[in-house]
């Protein structure tokens, strides 16, 4: 008799799967009103995050953001206006094209949700009367609304990726604390009857594509695709 396949023992919910929560304790957004002036009290380091995070104190309180590269401790950052300076929290309205822009809400108020891993920026690409047009490191072209807000400069962390990682020992904790599957088995490697891939008998390149209402154990391969088939 087989064992259970992943992705059945990690919809269980084990421990062996489980993030810990407190890897997650850190709400990363700003608040939906925000004012005047602020200050970075604390840059510290988070497992579950790519970059170090920064601890901003405001007039009615404290919240966290992805540090700013260069940020430093005590530092003073403000809130709306036009001032073009790293770490500034400003609408994307009055933010000049090319400035590198990080954190970005979708919706206005939502508190950023795009570009907040380590090293990472997207760029003001065009302006519009009601528009803003983000250009992402991917070359893909975004449209938002002009009442977003973002942080001006680069996320820090980008030097992470610089050193190659030695140990699988080092590996096997980076994931862990991020709750992540390695070292991941291939699926055509197992015996048939641990996958619906196994046995390698049927070697196919081509993508299988899982059925919508499939259980468990046989929700594998490609899941609920935009787009199948020959790209033309």
């Amino acid at each position: 008799m087989g064992k259970r396949i992943i992705s059945q023992r990690r919809g269980r919910g084990t421990h062996t799967y489980k993030v810990k929560r407190k890897a997650f304790r850190f709400k990363i957004q700003y608040p939906k009103k925000l004012e005047g002036e602020g200050q970075v009290i604390k840059l510290f380091n988070s497992s579950a995050h790519t970059a170090p995070l920064a601890k901003i104190k405001y007039p009615t309180g404290t919240f966290y953001i992805p540090a700013t590269k260069g940020m430093f401790e005590s530092q003073k950052i403000k809130f709306g206006g036009n001032e073009i300076k790293d770490g500034n929290i400003i609408e994307l309205k009055n933010i000049p094209i090319k400035t590198p822009i990080y954190c970005i809400e979708s919706r206005p108020g939502d508190g950023g949700k795009f570009m907040k891993s380590g090293g990472n920026s997207a760029v003001i690409n065009r302006i519009t009367e009601d528009s803003i047009f983000i250009m992402f490191p991917s070359k893909k072209e975004k449209k938002l609304n002009s009442n977003c807000r973002a942080i001006i400069g680069v996320s820090a962390g980008s030097g992470r990726l610089d050193k190659p990682v030695i140990k699988a020992g080092k590996k096997h904790h980076i994931k862990r604390s991020k709750s992540k599957l390695w070292p991941r088995t291939s699926a055509v490697k197992m015996n048939a009857i641990d996958h619906p891939f196994g046995s390698g008998r049927a070697k196919n390149p081509k993508s299988k594509i899982a059925k919508r209402n499939a259980p468990p154990g046989r929700k594998v391969g490609l899941l609920r695709p935009r787009r199948t088939g020959k790209r033309k």
